[in-house]
């Protein structure tokens, strides 16, 4: 039976804290279950955390170091972990993380890969899933979190046909702002022809 546990040792990496703080770091405080074992922490390990009040669960498979600095986008931050980091905040969340027009979406609009749309989720609360896949090039990132950049959320936002005067209050400060040139504003007349 020694040789077992030696052998089991020698596999499974000793727990560390640094790393595991990392993770923590780019995601305003939060890990995965996963991310934990990475950095040597058993489902055991991370209980006896939780109990001494080290870390707090936020969700399935998502903790928190308790006395890590509250985040600005900290509750995105959450939900992008639970979307396995596949998830990108897009539509009308994506307009208020642009500060573009006055946008302020009742869920959090989440994109997932196209071939998540077949996979059974239990979506949080307050979350509406779109699925498609967001190339690296139509991507940013703010903060800790993954959001599609302004060409991109405004095309979304034609195609879902969110309210015409957001859409284009948010046009209008894009431009302002030279967020967008002549080559996306074609792109949007032409996707706002097709909606």
């Amino acid at each position: 039976m020694g040789n077992v546990s030696r052998v089991r040792a020698s596999i499974e990496p000793a727990p560390n804290w640094d790393r595991l703080f990392e993770f923590a770091v780019g995601q305003e405080g939060h890990f995965t279950t996963k991310q934990a074992a990475e950095a040597g922490y058993s489902p055991q390990l991370l209980i006896k955390y939780l109990r001494n009040g080290r870390v707090t669960r936020v969700r399935r498979g998502v903790y928190r170091i308790v006395h890590f600095p509250a985040g600005e986008h900290e509750d995105l931050a959450t939900l992008w972990l639970w979307s396995e980091m596949a998830g990108v905040f897009s539509h009308e969340t994506a307009l208020m993380l642009h500060n573009l027009s006055d946008a302020l979406p009742r869920k959090v609009h989440l994109t997932l890969p196209a071939n998540w749309a077949k996979r059974r989720l239990r979506v949080p609360k307050g979350v509406l899933l779109h699925h498609g896949d967001v190339p690296k090039r139509e991507r940013v990132e703010l903060g800790a979190i993954p959001v599609t950049n302004v060409r991109r959320t405004l095309l979304d936002c034609v195609a879902a046909q969110v309210s015409p005067e957001f859409i284009e209050a948010a046009v209008a400060q894009a431009r302002a702002r030279g967020l967008i040139d002549k080559d996306d504003m074609k792109a949007l007349r032409a996707r706002r022809r097709a909606a």
